[in-house]
């Protein structure tokens, strides 16, 4: 048997792509990815201006045929429609990296309201539930699919002062293992990544704060945060075929955090 190289064994020529939070971070970075496999790529995200850049951008690195389309995970409509343009574009859907999540309250938990539950759980959990849910039919007619969540090691362990995050990326875990029973027979793959810490906006709270930052780095054993392109390569593989077999996992990929969560660094 010849060798395979990479480019042969995640090629996704013919593979329509769906990645919610594609205007940045991750997001954008999965989308480069996969549009680089040779994907035809659709990016979600709920400002129009920076979403369009970044679908020019991954045009230009990689010459791939990339839809912008405003959407709000949080409401029915706009997923409808992130699907519906996906379909009308490309020909279908048969890959969805649920990315897009939100986090509006820092503190105790106690000190939440309402409505910072309600926002939270309409993006992080409701949002990849529908998104799931408008892909699946359209993953099934084309033979199969992947859908890869965005956890977080929040779901795996308390962070202080992001309770609500926290339940939410638990949350996530199980929607993935239960999703993955559930569509195994409609040949779905359904995986969860639980990134560490990501130098991205997002977290610009931890890494743009010296004192914090020192703190999150003494609890990673590599003693740095990932870019998002080394979460995107994970993505890229749980997208392609070589990983046919995989399914209901939770991928950890957080520099050791995890493993190390306990001992004294």
């Amino acid at each position: 048997m010849s060798e395979s190289t990479p480019t042969t064994k995640f090629d996704l020529s013919a593979k329509v792509a769906i990645v919610t939070g594609g205007s940045r971070g991750i997001g954008q970075a999965a989308a480069t990815a996969l549009a680089s496999a040779g994907a035809k790529v659709v990016i979600a995200s709920r400002k129009p201006e920076p979403l369009e850049q970044a679908a020019a951008q991954i045009r230009e690195h990689t010459g791939a045929e990339v839809l912008a389309v405003p959407a709000h995970t949080g409401d029915d409509e706009a997923v409808e429609r992130v699907v519906e343009r996906a379909v009308a574009e490309f020909g279908g859907v048969d890959i969805l990296v649920n990315n897009a999540a939100t986090n509006p309250h820092f503190g105790p938990i106690l000190s939440s309201t309402d409505s910072h539950w309600d926002k939270t759980w309409e993006v992080n959990v409701k949002g990849y539930f529908r998104m799931a849910r408008a892909c699946v039919p359209q993953m099934s007619a084309r033979g199969g699919g992947r859908i890869i969540n965005l956890a977080s090691v929040a779901g795996r362990r308390v962070q202080p002062g992001m309770g609500i995050y926290c339940v939410s990326k638990a949350a996530v875990v199980m929607l993935t293992q239960v999703l993955a029973v559930e569509l195994a027979d409609q040949k779905i793959n359904v995986n969860a990544l639980t990134p560490g810490f990501v130098k991205t906006k997002f977290s610009s709270a931890i890494w743009a704060n010296e004192a914090i930052s020192e703190a999150v780095m003494k609890a990673i054993p590599q003693h740095r945060m990932a870019a998002p392109e080394e979460i995107a390569n994970l993505i890229l593989f749980l997208a392609s075929d070589e990983s046919s077999f995989v399914t209901g996992s939770i991928i950890d990929i957080d520099g050791g955090q995890l493993a190390a969560s306990g001992v004294n660094l």
